[in-house]
């Protein structure tokens, strides 16, 4: 391993976050708060170790497969650990493992909360809260490989090691010139939802919360009862369609900007997205009119708005999905489990996962009839080769197992059993609210120090897809 260029990589990260917080200390000086000196003291420290880390001369310029992931696991742990300073420092959240929790849910886009009144914190803080989803959404480390020097020889293996899904790939030739495509289209999608907000009625600084959140697909809000306390349609209608382009892997944007319309409707995984989206809309409209609501209009309302939240892992609520129907509230479950699109900003398993996982359960059906015929797996009429197949069945296995063993040890808490498989499926899928205690009127707030810790792990392990962090925890990872 490269121990050098992981070191001065991980400085620059640091550099950045230090840049990421200075949008947050400006919002500070203009409300008069006296966060402000909690933001500075926690950019001078991050200024003071990426500069030192920064300065490590390394002979070998390349970034192997090991370091990329090296750099992105601890990356995002000292990304995490540093942008709890702000909350710790200004006692806004006084533990320093709930402000690490709170800033981990922040950066994976996951947007569980430890918090029960929010509405009395300081705008710099609010602001902070919300802007860790928009630069985690797309990836930090992207970011940097965006806005500063090249990496090295190699920095694709950073962005392979964030990207969202299976195969993550280049738009363009070059690594930094996707990297700038990737956040040019984040930022556009960002402004014009910014605007429609604005003009639907929402104040200024709530559009810009609620838009960092969505286009993150984060889902912390500035209202203690999220999106719901506006009670405004056309807010959330906005909102419910920008998760939803979110949600849609960010390659598709990008052909849509060069014309290339029909690409969307080619897709394989966007057409399994856009067809879960509306089934589940449909089941839990009719599930809902008459049980709950009195309308099929009001029914379709908060069925769209909470499909398009909890598939995309924005977490934003319109109403305590706790009183729904078991079925409405079951749909929603297993859609914390699919997630959005890869190469989108939402969570979970990804789309695409789950259609091969089904090609390939339907080929293996296929071979048990025809035992000598000879099947592939397909996808935009490309053969899927047995390499990719192979890691997606060992990502779901691995998912399971990360899953299990976490309801496992949170199960000690002795909370009802809805309660703890929800809590572990929201932050492993980067979801936020979960059912019961962590319903969306709820929080993470009563469980133990430890429980909390395993959250904020299954938070990472989510966003990260798993094998940057697991891999840290192998000895072999290590060795020279």
């Amino acid at each position: 391993m490269n121990f050098a260029m992981v070191l001065k990589n991980l400085g620059k990260l640091l550099v950045c976050e230090a840049l990421s917080i200075v949008p947050a200390a400006l919002v500070s000086i203009y409300y008069k708060e006296n966060e402000f000196w909690s933001f500075l003291y926690t950019i001078i420290i991050l200024i003071v170790l990426g500069v030192i880390l920064i300065r490590i001369k390394a002979k070998n310029k390349n970034i192997y497969s090991r370091d990329g992931f090296a750099i992105v696991a601890i990356g995002w742990i000292l990304l995490s650990f540093f942008g709890a300073l702000p909350f710790y420092f200004s006692g806004a959240i006084p533990s320093l493992v709930d402000s690490f929790f709170e800033a981990s849910s922040g950066f994976t886009t996951t947007g569980a909360t430890i918090l029960g009144e929010i509405e009395s914190l300081s705008r710099g803080i609010l602001f902070w809260r919300s802007f860790t989803h928009w630069i985690g959404g797309m990836g930090v480390l992207v970011l940097v490989m965006a806005i500063l020097p090249s990496a090295g020889a190699g920095s694709m293996q950073i962005m392979k090691a964030e990207s969202p899904g299976p195969n993550p790939g280049k738009l363009v030739p070059k690594v930094k010139e996707t990297a700038k495509i990737l956040y040019g289209i984040y930022l556009i999608i960002t402004i014009v939802q910014l605007i429609l907000l604005k003009v639907s009625g929402l104040p200024l600084f709530d559009s810009i919360i609620h838009t960092l959140g969505t286009v993150g697909t984060g889902g912390f809000s500035s209202r203690n009862i999220s999106v719901g306390a506006y009670n405004n349609l056309a807010a959330e209608i906005i909102i419910t369609v920008f998760m939803l382009i979110c949600g849609a892997n960010f390659a598709l944007h990008y052909q849509l900007l060069k014309g290339n319309i029909k690409g969307f409707f080619k897709d394989g995984e966007f057409k399994l997205y856009l067809f879960i989206v509306t089934m589940s809309i449909i089941l839990i409209t009719f599930n809902l009119n008459g049980n709950i609501y009195n309308s099929v209009k009001e029914s379709l309302r908060h069925a769209s708005f909470q499909v398009a939240s909890i598939i995309t892992t924005t977490g934003y609520a319109t109403v305590d999905f706790n009183t729904w129907p078991s079925l409405s509230k079951l749909i929603l479950l297993l859609l914390m489990f699919v997630g959005g699109c890869a190469g989108s900003t939402a969570g979970g398993l990804k789309n695409i996962r789950i259609l091969l996982l089904f090609k390939a359960a339907k080929r293996d059906l296929l071979k048990i009839i025809h035992p000598k015929a000879v099947y592939t797996v397909t996808l935009q009429g490309k053969a899927v080769n047995e390499q990719t197949l192979s890691e997606v069945l060992g990502f779901f296995f691995m998912y399971v197992i990360i899953f299990c063993f976490s309801i496992l040890i949170v199960s000690f808490e002795g909370k009802d059993i809805v309660t703890t498989i929800s809590s572990v499926a929201t932050t492993l899928g980067n979801v936020g609210p979960g059912l019961e205690i962590v319903g969306p009127m709820g929080n993470f707030s009563s469980f133990t120090v430890f429980s909390k810790l395993i959250f904020s792990f299954c938070m990472i392990v989510g966003r990260l897809e798993i094998y940057p962090m697991i891999l840290l925890l192998m000895p072999r990872f290590w060795a020279r």
